[in-house]
């Protein structure tokens, strides 16, 4: 799964359950930006790249929910 993968998913994961889910592009080096999922949030490495299970595995950790819902 690559970066825009993943927002997308974790979007339509925000509809489900009723959380806010926003990037904000600005927030980050270069092509990194910072996922909001409520009041949590993660960076989001370049989305054109693929992100490995230990990182995918993190991201979720930090924004609370299972990675199995992605």
């Amino acid at each position: 799964m690559n970066g825009n993968e993943y927002l997308k998913r974790l979007r339509k994961l925000g509809k489900k359950t009723g959380t806010p889910v926003h990037l904000v592009e600005h927030q980050g080096k270069g092509s990194h930006g910072r996922i909001y999922y409520g009041d949590r949030f993660t960076t989001l490495k370049d989305r054109k790249k693929e992100i490995g299970s230990g990182l995918l595995n993190a991201m979720c950790k930090q924004l609370g929910i299972d990675p199995n819902d992605i």
